[in-house]
């Protein structure tokens, strides 16, 4: 079966697969104090521009996104975040299990809007009831975002100052950093990201690792004790190694950028067959998802040969579907859903 269901399905790239077999036999001190977590951290550092930055390796997406909302809210506060984000929809209640809400504003193909956020948030404080309310404590944005668009340096800016102006942090989840970063029309560099923010990661999950995500807060300005806090979580890994190993060499020679770059090339292929093949675009992604408007014969009929993720449903007989490429895609993969969507399409 061919598959273009998401971004993790392969295991690990080649490089890291070397390098945990070459490391494997040395003995190491755990959590995260081994030689090469901390050189990783150090690469971490350099590649985002900042000197001072605190970084901690965890293990996941979801332990990430609720350490850090968990840890740097107070209890009477919750994160705002777009009705479609990651930790609204696809994270099973995991900062509500926090005891922590998630505030949701519309979402804009996946984006919030400046004006929206700032009209929230004053509203907010303007209810005379505000204080049997659930305080907005942070922003939450994705970048890229569940629909794989992608923020401007301008919008980041805007964002960024609201939250200043409100006296609290943007959070921006980067599971698919390397893909936005590589993304058609991106004027953000990780640098530029690591300025217009509080606490952002480098996915590795998604981005060619077998497991583990990069925080770093660009300032030195991590919560007291959050690795305890991380701990608490059950994000932090007893072989710590695994994670640095892992860091180290995808922050060695631009190879996590590398990774991100092929996943948007093949992505440019891949919407290029799926236009030919006259199946319309839901919205246009410049990043390394797809999404597209099958009708349900359609989706029986390619199903049975491509493994791909439903969406959402526009309506009785039409559904939305993603194909995502990966750091792992390859043209041969693309000639083979070519050939399967002819006998389909017809195109």
């Amino acid at each position: 079966m061919l598959s273009f269901t998401c971004d993790y399905s392969e295991g690990a790239c080649p490089e890291i697969l070397r390098r945990l077999g070459e490391t494997n036999l040395e003995q190491l001190p755990g959590y995260g104090e081994d030689k090469y977590s901390m050189r990783a951290k150090e690469k971490v550092r350099s590649v985002c521009g900042a000197p001072d930055a605190d970084v901690f390796f965890l293990v996941g997406g979801t332990q990430t996104n609720s350490t850090i909302i968990a840890t740097m809210l107070r209890d009477f506060e919750g994160v705002v975040a777009a009705e479609t984000g990651h930790v609204a929809l696809h994270e099973a209640g995991a900062v509500e299990y926090t005891g922590h809400k998630v505030l949701t504003i519309p979402g804009h193909q996946g984006k919030i809007d400046t004006d929206e956020l700032s009209a929230f948030i004053e509203t907010f404080f303007a209810d005379a009831n505000h204080e049997h309310m659930v305080f907005p404590g942070m922003v939450y944005i994705s970048f890229p975002t569940e629909y794989g668009t992608i923020y401007t340096k301008e919008e980041l800016d805007r964002i960024y100052r609201v939250c200043r102006e409100a006296d609290i942090p943007l959070f921006i989840d980067g599971a698919r950093l390397a893909y936005g970063l590589a993304g058609d029309g991106c004027d953000l560099t990780i640098k530029d990201l690591a300025e217009r923010c509080d606490v952002f990661y480098l996915g590795g999950t998604k981005v060619g690792a077998l497991c583990g995500e990069a925080v770093v807060f660009p300032r030195g300005n991590a919560p007291a004790h959050f690795m305890t806090m991380v701990k608490q979580h059950g994000a932090l890994l007893a072989k710590g190694r695994l994670l640095g190993v892992q860091f180290d060499t995808l922050m060695t020679g631009g190879l996590y950028f590398r990774l991100g770059e092929n996943a948007v090339a093949m992505a440019r292929r891949l919407r290029g067959i799926l236009r030919y093949s006259g199946l319309p675009f839901y919205l246009e992604s410049p990043t390394n998802q797809q999404f597209i408007i099958l009708e349900e014969e359609q989706v029986e009929a390619l199903s049975d040969k491509v493994a791909f993720d439903f969406w959402e449903k526009i309506d009785d007989n039409r559904t939305v579907v993603r194909f995502c490429t990966s750091w792992a895609t390859t043209d041969e993969q693309l000639d083979e859903l070519e050939a399967i969507l002819v006998t389909i399409t017809g195109h």
